[in-house]
């Protein structure tokens, strides 16, 4: 991680950005003459798509006889939650 001063980080701005996007090199930001360090520029990475709820419809089967109280018991009255 490359630290530059604000300064310099106005004046070399679009170059810095490319180095960013296409190098994904990483930037902490300087300001002062203590050099106090104020921000981190990184490369923004894009999220994947959320869960989508009901995407198994179809796909699964849930039983009539599924008790879901024994199921319970076994959870909260069991070793895992006494």
């Amino acid at each position: 991680m490359k630290s530059v001063q604000v300064g310099e980080f106005k004046s070399d701005f679009s170059s810095i950005l490319d180095k960013v996007q296409n190098l994904g090199e990483k930037f902490v930001i300087e300001y002062g003459k203590k050099h106090k360090k104020v921000a981190i520029l990184i490369p923004y990475v894009e999220q994947k798509k959320s869960r989508v709820f009901g995407q198994l419809k179809g796909k699964i089967e849930i039983y009539d006889n599924f008790d879901d109280e024994e199921l319970n018991a076994s959870f909260y009255n069991g070793k895992i939650f006494p």
